[in-house]
């Protein structure tokens, strides 16, 4: 389980074994933040073009459309709406590996301090799929705690999903699953 610290820190008390080393360090995600806008929104790793495998799950989102599609190969087998970022907070678009997986996240409120344990009144829902950092904002896949939302630019940079969505692609999805993120 991961403690969520200010907007969206992530503190791992124990490393884990799906999840990168790195993050045992706190980390901060953008989503749930009032603040200005990054000046470089530019991923630290981008993934060169690839085909994909017949039998591989990779991920496309389309930003305009506000869909996420899963695709094995070249067949879409799933798609979820989403939320995307909003002016001056942008979903970064390019292609992107997914490097860590969170179930269940702990968040604390960076105005208040407020610790949200997991469960209805949480932000970042009930799990948390990292695909872009620039080495201290992370963003990513995670549900939320307010699903009207879902279908509209709000978010600081993160991709929300209706929670039941966010548990599912959670589950076809794995380290290293490549996203590309569309205009």
């Amino acid at each position: 389980m991961a403690l969520v610290l200010s907007a969206g820190e992530f503190l791992l008390p124990q490393p884990q074994p799906a999840i990168a080393q790195s993050l045992l360090q706190p980390i901060t995600t953008n989503d749930a933040v009032e603040a200005e806008a990054i000046p470089q929104n530019k991923p630290s790793e981008t993934v060169p073009e690839v085909e994909p495998v017949a039998d591989e799950i990779h991920l496309v989102v389309k930003l305009k459309a506000k869909k996420v599609y899963v695709y094995r190969g070249n067949e879409i087998i799933a798609n979820y709406r989403i939320a995307i970022g909003k002016p001056g907070w942008e979903t970064p678009k390019g292609t992107f590996r997914v490097y860590e997986q969170e179930i269940n996240p702990i968040f604390k409120s960076f105005k208040t301090g407020r610790i949200i344990p997991s469960g209805p009144e949480n932000p970042l829902g009930p799990r948390w799929i990292g695909i872009w950092t620039d080495g201290k904002t992370r963003l990513g896949f995670h549900g939320t705690n307010q699903p009207e939302l879902i279908g509209k630019a709000v978010s600081h940079g993160c991709i929300r999903m209706h929670n039941q969505d966010a548990i599912a692609l959670y589950e076809q999805v794995k380290i290293g699953t490549v996203v590309k993120v569309e205009p």
